[in-house]
């Protein structure tokens, strides 16, 4: 989870919405509609959220510039403040599909993980910890069943 912005969300996601971002022209994201679905299903709370999907030289160099790390990451997660709930969450389009075929997933519910994962950070969840990433699991868990998809932590 990281604290500061890529971009000024504030603008793009009024109070209470969820606001899509496509720099990324991968064809393999889901639908606007479908986004929303799974974001108000994980999110149960009036949030302004922006969800920014990328390729992978926007998520290499925000991972870069905000953890220090030099590749492109799955996703991130940029809390603004918890109350109300605002915050960004950016997914990298290619590393979802290079993961997806690399785990034999389908990409729509690896697309549906990581979107409940950012938003379980923004959130404030995390798995740092084991005893955390055991309640950060149970929860993805619960979310992604409830939306039709399987365990993805079952391969482990």
């Amino acid at each position: 989870m990281t604290r500061l912005p890529p971009r000024a969300s504030r603008r793009d996601a009024a109070p209470g919405s969820i606001a899509i971002q496509r720099a990324s022209r991968a064809s393999h994201i889901p639908s606007d509609a479908t986004l929303r679905r799974w974001a108000h299903a994980t999110l149960g709370t009036s949030a302004s959220v922006t969800l920014r999907f990328v390729a992978e030289a926007e998520g290499r160099r925000l991972n870069r510039e905000f953890r220090g790390k030099d590749y492109a990451t799955n996703v991130l997660t940029f809390v603004y403040t918890a109350k109300p709930l605002a915050g960004d969450v950016v997914i990298c389009a290619p590393v979802v599909a290079r993961e997806a075929k690399e785990q034999g997933k389908d990409v729509a519910a690896h697309h549906a993980h990581l979107l409940v994962h950012g938003l379980l950070h923004l959130q404030g969840m995390d798995h740092e910890r084991e005893r955390e990433a055991q309640r950060m699991e149970r929860r993805e868990r619960l979310i992604l069943s409830r939306l039709g998809f399987a365990d993805p932590y079952a391969s482990r």
